[in-house]
């Protein structure tokens, strides 16, 4: 259904906006009270709706880090293979509509708005009581089918096998890698967070997994074989530097330039690659070129946002969602190798996550470093007071400026403009209270 066809909506966008934000268990604002584990309402929901996402094929995507800049890369590439490609990834940064696209466009207001009205008027019936992801994942997939997408990728919320979106039954299941992380509801091991991502792999579809890992190898193996599922771990490529980007001169496809620069996006890359070959044998007709422009063009073909996205020149001022201790290897490693000034660090976590192990490794970065501690303007928010007091157990000092928009004004007046780097890394929703011109 094309945008603009929903004339006789009587609510407002910003009011259902707020009924998905106040009425339902939004994980955003509460954590883990929010997750529902099970697929009981999943299921309610998509009869209610017709099963929608039977009428088009999905890829469906899980992982600890790099889900998000898999899958929009992946859609970029299916865009430029001429499909009508849908994308259904979360946490939104500055828009709920981010979360749900077509061929890169964000979802409409109207669209949004008459599936929040319908769906009072049918739960007066059935009287279900929907997690806010079990609701707005029902959204995507009605929307997808609506807008007649030939494809959809389906990136999971948290974990796998009892994830809202594990209802479906792709053509291709994708998992990234595993790292520690929301370790109270995934469990507290590599091979525990490994079988909840694993619940993604169905009977007799293909997997791949981006990264050989020996204590999770042996689960996905498994987990394969029990599914008769064939399985291909992503072979390593080779990434460098090269202007805004990271050239990757020997691929399958040529030479790729990725527009997308930090470090991490190399693992990215070997995934996305594994992932095509696959999608090619299961007869998608995806030419070399539309790799290559994919991976050039993800940015602008589905606006993707918060990987290493820079957003000013003088100083080089860049945002990450670095949220989990995965994330943050590869962010250390970067700026260990930002060598020409110093860099000015602002962050900032939600006070549900375990962020010890995060502290410890910026503690370990060589690069003469300044911090500001802020906090995220969500009820979840970690105060910058006591984020600085648990810094200071790593021997971390900084200055505490709650306001991200002010310690990034405090940063940018006393960072030299040609030799250091302003980075503002942490929770998504930190990311999601920058003002950017633009958005």
């Amino acid at each position: 259904m094309p945008d603009g066809s929903y004339t006789d909506n009587e609510m407002t966008y910003n009011e259902a906006i707020e009924f998905l934000y106040n009425s339902l268990p939004v994980f955003h604002n509460i954590g883990a009270g929010a997750y529902k584990p099970g697929l009981a309402t999943s299921m309610a929901l998509d009869d209610i709706f017709g099963n929608p996402h039977h009428r088009y094929p999905t890829i469906h995507i899980a992982g600890t880090n790099g889900k998000g800049s898999t899958a929009h890369t992946l859609a970029a590439i299916l865009q430029r293979s001429g499909y009508r490609t849908g994308l259904y990834t979360s946490p939104h940064i500055f828009d709920f509509r981010e979360r749900i696209r077509v061929n890169g466009h964000k979802i409409s207001t109207e669209a949004v708005v008459d599936f929040v009205e319908r769906w009072k008027k049918i739960n007066t019936t059935h009287q279900l009581t929907p997690s806010f992801f079990e609701l707005t994942s029902t959204m995507a997939f009605e929307y997808f089918a609506n807008s007649k997408v030939d494809v959809a990728i389906i990136e999971t919320g948290l974990g796998g096998r009892l994830d809202s979106t594990n209802i479906i039954s792709p053509i291709l299941s994708i998992i990234t890698n595993i790292s520690l992380d929301h370790t109270a509801l995934l469990g507290d091991t590599l091979p525990q967070i490994a079988a909840e991502k694993a619940g993604i792999i169905k009977d007799g579809t293909p997997v791949v997994i981006g990264e050989l890992h020996p204590e999770t190898a042996p689960v996905f193996d498994k987990k394969a074989a029990e599914s008769m599922a064939s399985i291909t771990y992503a072979a390593p490529v080779e990434g460098k530097h090269s202007g805004n980007g990271i050239l990757y001169p020997d691929t399958p496809f040529g030479e790729i330039y990725g527009e997308l620069a930090g470090d991490y996006q190399i693992n990215n890359t070997a995934t996305v690659i594994a992932a095509v070959t696959e999608l090619r044998k299961l007869g998608l007709n995806i030419s070399d070129s539309a790799v290559r422009e994919g991976f050039a063009n993800v940015i602008s073909d589905t606006h993707l946002q918060g990987r290493w996205m820079k957003i000013a020149s003088a100083p080089l001022t860049i945002c990450d969602t670095g949220h989990n201790c995965g994330g943050w290897e590869y962010i250390v490693k970067q700026l260990d190798d930002f060598s020409t000034g110093a860099v000015h660090l602002i962050t900032g976590f939600v006070n549900d996550k375990d962020i010890s192990t995060i502290l410890h490794l910026i503690s370990s970065i060589k690069t003469p470093l300044q911090l500001y501690f802020s906090s995220p303007s969500v009820a979840r928010g970690l105060k910058a007071e006591e984020l600085a007091a648990k810094a200071a157990k790593a021997g971390l000092q900084g200055k505490v400026i709650d306001d991200v928009n002010a310690a990034l004004a405090e940063a940018s007046s006393v960072a030299h403009p040609d030799n250091d780097m302003i980075l503002i890394a942490g929770s998504n929703f930190l990311m999601a209270d920058l003002k950017i011109e633009g958005q």
